[in-house]
């Protein structure tokens, strides 16, 4: 018996289970008593989920990414890692890379060191067949998922409509006469999925046709992209823009274009250092991690207050212009 059960036998959500045992005001006595009736019959004793709620908590909150050492988790986790530790809790940080076997063990690992809940960094945890184990850890803690999201009990979601800053991206190049734009991508996760949708949309909006031969899957290593890209421009492909899906992909295909002498409009995502480092300055779109983060973490801290707390957040990208995006285009 868990905090879910409970809501679910009160026919109340979890929500308003945390706010009696919070002993928050906005619950109806005749609410409250039903809900304490359930507890006290089922036997229930409070488990760690309610502990978050300020009864003898852990005040510690699990973090999943995939991999630290790519630039956008990194920055991801610094900034929720510390705005953590400015409400007064710590953190357990796991690396689970891919696999979904490691992703499984790594939050069963968080939950059995007794996290207050936990929080999801990327999309890349939303699994297109199988969330059960995402569904089922929600039944004992909030899950709080940072650019992902996950229509489930108890699982919250923070993120940006990357859909839609991707088809914008497409009709502002039409507009600067742009009609071949070549789209790099790595992995089609739920984000991934979500700006390759906006490309074709975009070129939808334009009324530009579906090249496939425009969009094209790279490793996610700078000498590889810069070969991929290459070998388009030695076949004589023609495309007079590129987007990316992210940063490192956006300089790999630059890196391509200056060795063949060539120059175009380049838009890259994420916003990250890259975009700042790169030789001329990327265009980048930023998908607003700096307000990411600390809504996720002011909607975890709701959430264990036993305050209403929408499920779902949505937040609009920015375009941040720089040197590629002003660049003269030109088919090749």
């Amino acid at each position: 018996m868990n905090i879910y059960d409970i809501a679910k036998q009160s026919g109340v959500s979890i929500a308003t289970v945390s706010r009696v045992l919070n002993g928050g005001q906005k619950v109806s006595e005749k609410t409250r008593k039903k809900v304490l009736a359930v507890m006290q019959q089922e036997d229930y004793t409070p488990n760690v989920f309610a502990r978050g709620l300020g009864l003898n908590s852990m005040k510690v909150i699990g973090i999943l990414c995939t991999d630290v050492s790519d630039t956008y988790y990194a920055k991801a986790v610094s900034l929720v890692e510390e705005l953590l530790r400015k409400n007064g809790f710590g953190a357990l940080l796991c690396c689970t890379g891919n696999e979904l076997a490691d992703k499984k063990k790594y939050l069963d690992i968080l939950l059995n060191r007794r996290v207050d809940a936990i929080i999801l960094i990327g999309s890349a945890f939303k699994e297109n067949s199988d969330n059960s184990h995402i569904e089922s850890a929600a039944k004992q803690v909030p899950i709080i998922i940072i650019n992902g999201a996950a229509d489930l009990p108890n699982t919250y979601c923070v993120l940006c409509d990357e859909r839609a800053a991707v088809s914008r991206n497409v009709q502002l190049l039409h507009r600067q006469g742009c009609n071949d734009i070549l789209y790099l991508y790595d992995v089609l996760t739920f984000s991934g999925s979500a700006k390759l949708a906006g490309y074709k949309e975009g070129l939808r909006r334009c009324g530009l046709p579906l090249r496939n031969q425009l969009v094209l899957k790279v490793p996610k290593a700078l000498p590889q992209i810069t070969q991929e890209v290459s070998a388009l421009l030695q076949k004589h492909t023609v495309f007079s823009a590129v987007l990316a899906s992210e940063d490192l992909l956006a300089v790999g295909a630059l890196k391509a274009l200056q060795s063949a002498g060539l120059s175009m409009p380049v838009i890259g995502f994420n916003n990250s250092i890259l975009a700042q480092c790169a030789s001329p300055a990327l265009t980048s779109v930023d998908n607003m991690l700096d307000t990411l983060c600390p809504t996720a973490v002011k909607m975890l801290v709701d959430i264990l207050n036993g305050k209403e707390t929408p499920q779902k957040i949505i937040l609009s990208a920015k375009l941040i212009e720089r040197d590629t995006f002003h660049a003269a285009a030109s088919n090749v």
